[in-house]
């Protein structure tokens, strides 16, 4: 959830579980419960991230038209969504068209509604590219906090959305034909009476067309929801783990012969001891599902030296895109030896089932390495990978990498730096990047004429406050 690195709280049964909870927020304000019990299938997800209660609205500067990066060639500086304290955004880019949305979870500023909480699902649209953009919009409000977004678009222009409302009920989904001006009921995917009772963490893949959505999630165990008519109707989740662990989605893509991929990362409930690294595979319309095991990592490095951050979040993830070929690509990190640094590493397979060996993606300059996000431009071979990382030393100097393939992943350009804070003031930038990494993924997506559009978090610490920052180029 709204980090989805956070100490697992992990109970016996449900109703334990709820009063459990509730007697550790009256006696210690929403305190943490950490149980190191052996884990069990009925998880009730992991502690919420609080908000800082502080936003630095009126205090940065917000601008309007895109420049040339002075940094990145190619590509605008990144600019700032606003002065609120957003967190974890998303964009999609439609295929055929310039439009281009986003999405993001803001902790302050104006509610919904009077009795609305946050944080708040946000939602903005631009008819240009990117280069601007609309007025903010509530996706859905809601007396339930909201996080983890996630944004897909057809070929027809419609939109498909899911997020994270509290844990029951959980995840939903709705769609939009008018470019976000009106949403569909939201769907959920959460039961009173059999499993799963409450969920986290979405992650959305579509077919080009839109007609085949797949809705992965975990309830400690992965599980996947299918529609196959434009998410009209949903078939039962599918739970794809059959073990005791505590599984994350993290990306998830549809070829064109209609194999459905998610690429997944799995801990022990306390994460002790090894992670996996591994794709998810379904040929039969998602009623089955194959697992390849990529790579292993030990346990994560630490991150102490951020305010509020928890053993966890430098902890595996993975990006993954196909491409018109049908041909994968992922990128990941991981690291050898307990609670050393992460590298990020890349792999490629030509039908999902056979892997190339891995090979380094991440700079030898840099240190902590984290968040992949994987597109794939138009036609094949064309990968482009984003993810997060510091300078080796300072750990305070974070900044968003780029690289692209065009040899379906067998040699990469060099790392190109998209966050030139240099030029673009905030209190949380120095000349040599961003103090802290604002949530636990970002995202990349290609439009049409194979232009990135690049959105991810950056702030004070863990706890905030932060901005969701962008930029597009190629």
């Amino acid at each position: 959830m709204h980090s989805w690195r956070k100490t697992m709280i992990t109970t016996a049964r449900p109703f334990v579980g709820r009063a459990l909870l509730a007697l550790v927020w009256l006696a210690a304000g929403a305190a943490l419960l950490f149980s190191r019990a052996a884990p069990a299938a009925s998880s009730v997800g992991e502690a919420e991230k609080e908000g800082s209660g502080r936003s630095l609205a009126g205090q940065v500067d917000i601008t309007a038209a895109p420049v040339a990066s002075s940094s990145a060639a190619g590509f605008a500086a990144a600019r700032l969504w606003s002065g609120e304290d957003d967190w974890e955004p998303a964009t999609a880019a439609d295929p055929s068209s310039p439009y281009v949305y986003q999405l993001t979870t803001r902790y302050t500023g104006p509610a919904a509604c009077a009795r609305c909480a946050q944080p708040a699902i946000i939602f903005r649209r631009s008819a240009d590219g990117g280069a601007t953009w609309e007025p903010d919009r509530f996706i859905k409000p809601s007396r339930r906090t909201q996080n983890d977004p996630m944004i897909e678009v057809a070929n027809d222009g419609a939109i498909y959305v899911a997020w994270l409302e509290a844990y029951r009920p959980g995840v939903m989904f709705s769609k939009s034909t008018d470019h976000g001006d009106t949403w569909s009921e939201p769907v959920t995917f959460t039961h009173k009476t059999r499993m799963p009772r409450w969920n986290d963490r979405p992650v959305l893949a579509i077919s080009d067309d839109g007609r085949h959505v797949y809705l992965a999630f975990n309830a400690s165990h992965s599980y996947v929801a299918v529609s196959h008519d434009y998410g009209a109707t949903w078939a039962e989740p599918v739970k794809t783990s059959h073990d005791r662990r505590y599984w994350f989605h993290s990306a998830g893509a549809v070829a064109p012969d209609g194999t459905a991929y998610f690429a997944t990362v799995d801990f022990s409930q306390s994460y002790a001891g090894p992670a996996h690294v591994g794709v998810l595979r379904s040929t039969d319309g998602g009623q089955t599902w194959q697992y390849t095991r990529l790579d292993k990592s030990a346990v994560m490095a630490d991150c102490g030296w951020a305010a509020g951050c928890t053993h966890g979040f430098l902890g595996g993830s993975i990006g993954l895109a196909v491409d018109d070929a049908g041909a994968v690509v992922v990128a990941y990190h991981t690291n050898d030896a307990p609670r050393d640094p992460q590298r990020m590493y890349s792999r490629r397979s030509a039908d999902g089932l056979a892997w190339e060996p891995r090979q380094p993606l991440s700079a030898e300059a840099l240190e902590h390495n984290a968040f992949p996000a994987v597109a794939a431009g138009p036609g094949v071979d064309d990968f482009r990978v984003v993810w997060q990382g510091n300078n080796d030393g300072q750990t305070d100097a974070w900044n968003t990498w780029y690289r692209r393939t065009t040899d379906g992943g067998r040699t990469w350009s060099e790392p190109l730096r998209l966050s030139d804070t240099a030029t673009t003031p905030a209190p949380y930038h120095s000349a040599d990047g961003y103090r802290f990494p604002y949530g636990d993924y970002l995202e990349l997506a290609v439009d049409g004429d194979g232009v990135n559009h690049v959105i991810w978090g950056e702030g004070l610490s863990y706890v905030g406050p932060g901005g969701s920052w962008s930029t597009s180029g190629r």
